[in-house]
């Protein structure tokens, strides 16, 4: 329904490496502006920058965040078009399928399952989703949490590639036009100052694992 918000997310078959290089991570990239797209994928021009003179989109969904880590992803989608998140979403594991199966000479199962669409509609949700994407990659970056890394950890996600939380936080925004920071604002009742104070909050002993039981996802920072 126009208006819902999603947590989507889906890992390798048998937890196997999804992205195994540069290439794999921003050709998915990629896909989540070519495939955002009510018409059909758009055509992204060659030897250019690839988010250089980017066709206009009608998109199916906005997206607020996403993550990708080498096994598995997670994305924050608001349905902008009726059913555009379970379009938007068939065609992302379709395409990379795809495209995995082409550049190994293979064919089969890329992913584990059909991805996860998780309607977010509890306060619990609401309050924890958004950390819980943005946190992924701080065990993969092999960095500790705790107060006294606080700085170390921001500093970490703010220059990890493949991560929207760079787009918000980091020293410059590569992938921009993909989120709608203004609209995540503005649905999550945060601003950028008040945001970053709850990751804050959150970088502690514990603060993963509080996360990972709000949102019922035990284990899909690590595995």
């Amino acid at each position: 329904m126009i208006g819902d918000i999603s947590h989507i997310c889906n890992r390798g078959f048998k937890k196997h490496i999804i992205f195994s290089d540069e290439k794999d991570y921003l050709r998915f990239v990629l896909n989540l502006y070519r495939l955002n797209n009510k018409d059909g994928s758009l055509r992204i021009a060659k030897n250019k920058h690839p988010f250089s003179d980017l066709p206009k989109q009608n998109k199916l969904v906005e997206i607020l965040k996403w993550t990708l880590l080498p096994n598995h992803y997670h994305l924050l989608l608001y349905e902008k078009t009726e059913g555009g998140i379970v379009e938007f979403v068939k065609r992302l594991g379709n395409a990379y399928t795809k495209y995995l199966n082409i550049k190994h000479s293979s064919g089969g199962y890329v992913f584990q399952n059909s991805a996860k669409i998780i309607p977010i509609d509890e306060d619990a949700q609401y309050t924890y989703i958004p950390f819980y994407i943005d946190l992924n990659p701080v065990d993969f970056l092999s960095v500790k949490s705790g107060d006294t890394n606080k700085q170390k950890v921001l500093d970490s996600l703010s220059k990890y590639s493949w991560s929207s939380y760079r787009d918000y936080f980091g020293n410059f925004s590569q992938f921009l036009p993909i989120i709608n920071k203004e609209l995540f604002y503005e649905l999550f009742d945060h601003d950028p100052k008040s945001y970053q104070k709850e990751i804050l909050n959150l970088l502690k002993k514990d603060g993963f694992d509080e996360l990972t039981k709000h949102v019922n996802l035990p284990g899909w920072h690590t595995d």
